[in-house]
């Protein structure tokens, strides 16, 4: 029997459902691991953030993402994981793309939580 690992995510911004355009990107680790010699390593934090790339449909919360600098978002993935990242805000200047209406947005916070 087959198991539902993969496939359409649900994203919401402080309540707001984006309709989505493709996947969505949630790190798993709050820290990066670099090598210094064999059997050594070190930690560096890393901002928690999550990615996605939304429609920019006639009732798209433009106002209301641009503004916020402490924001919730939530992504539900197909699998069952819930991603919520707070204290949330749009990094990377967002651009609506008048071919396929999309925007690619990229949010960082102050942390980022799996459920």
């Amino acid at each position: 029997m087959g198991q539902l690992i993969a496939g359409t995510c649900y994203v919401k911004v402080d309540g707001a459902q984006l309709t989505i355009n493709g996947g969505c990107e949630a790190p798993l680790m709050s820290t990066k691991r670099e090598t210094v010699v064999p059997g050594f390593y070190k930690e560096t934090d890393v901002a928690p953030s999550f990615k996605v790339t939304a429609l920019h449909t006639a009732d798209f919360p433009l106002k209301q993402l641009i503004a916020g600098t402490d924001m919730t978002v939530t992504c539900e993935f197909s699998n069952g994981k819930v991603y919520v990242l707070a204290g949330a805000y749009l990094i990377e200047e967002p651009v609506s793309k008048g071919d396929d209406a999309t925007i690619e947005l990229k949010f960082e916070g102050i942390k980022g939580t799996w459920q």
